[in-house]
């Protein structure tokens, strides 16, 4: 601690000191004024409540105080002459020191006095009684509850007032304390004859207690119940008060950044907080870079005075890096101290690796879905980008073999042919350059069906099977050679892919051969959906480029190389014929 730093006075001990003069202050002025109107009187009692129609009994002091010898003791009420009778059987009745209400009633409210006399003195004390009336539906009446204090502690006594003289009767039942009209009840609660013991008191102790017994008298039981305002005061600790931060511990912080911490204390009153760094008291009302905050003053949950007191750095500099900043608490009972670190902040790797992950699943999830939504898009433009260009030949001349079944009759079956001479030649060879071969249209006359099919089809990348409306098995078999033979390249000899074409939906397929029914289950069909309008013949549409994603790629060629390459390949086998 600085030498400079004064030692304050407990502020308890300045708080006790200033009750203690007011309470004296109170009192004297009270008994001042006691003395002028009652300057006969030797003790004066404090007021004694009661409700109505309830017992109580008040005993003269001043008879402890006399050696034993011959006396007369005398209760009145002030105002008559005559004393209170001594008649056990009278409702109002002096036995022995005490006078008796059995029960009072609103009319005995008033002051009473006790008269001591002997042969050389005469001694007399004076009392208030108050009877009030209990409010219908109220447990208790704070207006007329006595006062009491305790403080907090391990454990404190609670006096059920004005029931002194009935403890020691026969005839009383046990006492019921109350808290706010909820029964006491628990480990925290004890009674000791007519007294509450509470354990482990605290502030929340505080508040309105009654307590209620019976007392029977000549056959007759009267109820008993007492009102207490209880206050509970903190009783100063005799230990050095706590630092709940900080707690020897280090923060993050940016260079030239605003930082404010707080040095939470709790403790008793009357002790001092204050902060130094590098050894030098930081003042509070030192206006600089780095300074400190007055105190800001709460209440624990126990009732202890909590301070906080905050260190305040405008601007973070490098030379307050990796130095303690102290937090110092002091009183009678000793001093404590904690420190807090600055530090440079460090990256937060994980939470940086964290959110690139996450960025990274979320960069991929909408990839998948932009692959997955333009496939067929992204893999026609590669090709028409970079495969034409850097295609590689494979010595095969035809990019499909079209096989369809040629027997059908009607509407379907002009349908069909139509789409195969020339709505699939329009679309395929001239827009695209792909080159096909149809069956009827490429192949020459007297030409055997099996040798110009086997041929065909090991010149061929695809094989491109279409299927009509009404394409039933039967159709399908009229041209049996050609069919197995490519049925068996495709599937077994050559391994062709195989391009399965709809012209209408196909519901039911069990009455198609295996192989087209294996084919439609392994790889789908492309289904036909528009008309022979030239807005279905462009190959940009959805049905063809689904037909070109299946198809092989392939560098543009004109239509003129297109319609030529069949020729040549026909007189170059007519030639070697």
């Amino acid at each position: 601690m600085p030498a400079f730093h004064r030692k304050k006075a407990p502020v308890s001990e300045v708080r006790h000191l200033i009750n203690l003069s007011r309470r004296s202050m109170a009192y004297l002025a009270v008994n001042r004024s006691i003395q002028e109107r009652y300057e006969a009187y030797d003790v004066m009692l404090r007021q004694s409540l009661v409700p109505d129609g309830q017992p109580l009994a008040i005993n003269c002091s001043l008879e402890k105080n006399l050696k034993s010898g011959d006396y007369n003791l005398t209760w009145y009420k002030v105002g008559n002459q005559a004393a209170v009778p001594r008649d056990k059987l009278s409702r109002v009745h002096q036995h022995k020191s005490l006078i008796w209400f059995l029960p009072a009633i609103l009319e005995d409210s008033g002051d009473y006095e006790c008269v001591i006399r002997n042969l050389s003195s005469c001694k007399k004390m004076r009392t208030k009684i108050t009877v009030f009336e209990r409010i219908d539906g109220l447990c208790l009446n704070d207006k007329f509850a006595v006062e009491e204090v305790i403080f907090t502690s391990p454990s404190a006594r609670v006096v059920c007032p004005h029931l002194d003289y009935f403890r020691n009767e026969k005839n009383i039942q046990p006492v019921h304390w109350y808290k706010n009209c909820q029964l006491l009840e628990g480990k925290r609660f004890a009674f000791s004859n007519s007294d509450l013991i509470i354990f482990n008191v605290t502030v929340h102790d505080q508040g309105n207690y009654t307590c209620e017994t019976t007392y029977t008298y000549n056959g007759k039981q009267y109820n008993i119940s007492r009102d207490v305002s209880l206050i509970v005061e903190v009783s100063p600790p005799k230990k050095p008060p706590e630092i709940s931060y900080p707690r020897n511990n280090s923060i993050e912080v940016e260079l030239g950044s605003r930082v404010t911490v707080d040095c939470n204390t709790t403790g008793a009153d009357g002790y001092e907080v204050f902060w130094t760094g590098n050894g030098v008291y930081i003042d509070v009302f030192y206006m600089s870079r780095i300074s400190a905050s007055p105190y800001e003053g709460e209440t624990s949950y126990d009732g202890r005075p909590m301070h906080s007191v905050k260190l305040i750095i405008s601007e973070v500099s490098n030379e307050d890096y990796e130095q303690p900043f102290v937090c110092q608490a002091s009183n009678a009972f000793g001093q404590v101290a904690s420190y807090i670190i600055l530090k440079h902040r460090v990256p937060d790797l994980q939470r940086w690796l964290t959110g690139g992950l996450v960025s990274l699943l979320i960069l991929t999830f909408v990839i998948l879905i932009i692959y997955k939504i333009f496939k067929i898009d992204l893999v026609l433009w590669y090709r028409n980008s970079v495969c034409a260009i850097s295609s590689q030949e494979d010595g095969k001349i035809y990019d499909a073999y079209v096989l369809y079944a040629k027997s059908s009759e009607g509407r379907s079956f002009y349908c069909l042919e139509t789409f195969v001479h020339r709505i699939l030649p329009d679309v395929l060879e001239k827009q695209c350059g792909y080159n096909l071969f149809i069956f009827g249209r490429d192949d020459l006359p007297g030409e055997a069906v099996v040798s110009v099919a086997d041929e065909t089809l090991k010149q061929s990348r695809r094989l491109m099977i279409i299927l009509g409306s009404e394409t039933c098995s039967c159709c399908l078999q009229e041209n049996t050679f050609e069919q197995q033979l490519a049925m068996y390249n495709a599937l077994i000899c050559d391994g062709i892919q195989v391009i399965l074409i709809e012209m209408d939906e196909i519901q039911d397929y069990t009455s198609m051969p295996e192989s087209i029914r294996y084919i439609k289950q392994k790889h789908g069909a492309i289904q036909w959906k528009g008309d022979f309008s030239e807005q279905s013949c462009s190959a940009n549409t959805r049905f063809w480029k689904n037909v070109r994603y299946q198809m092989p790629f392939r560098k543009k060629v004109s239509y003129s190389e297109v319609c030529l390459l069949p020729l040549t390949l026909n007189n170059s086998a007519a030639k070697g014929s």
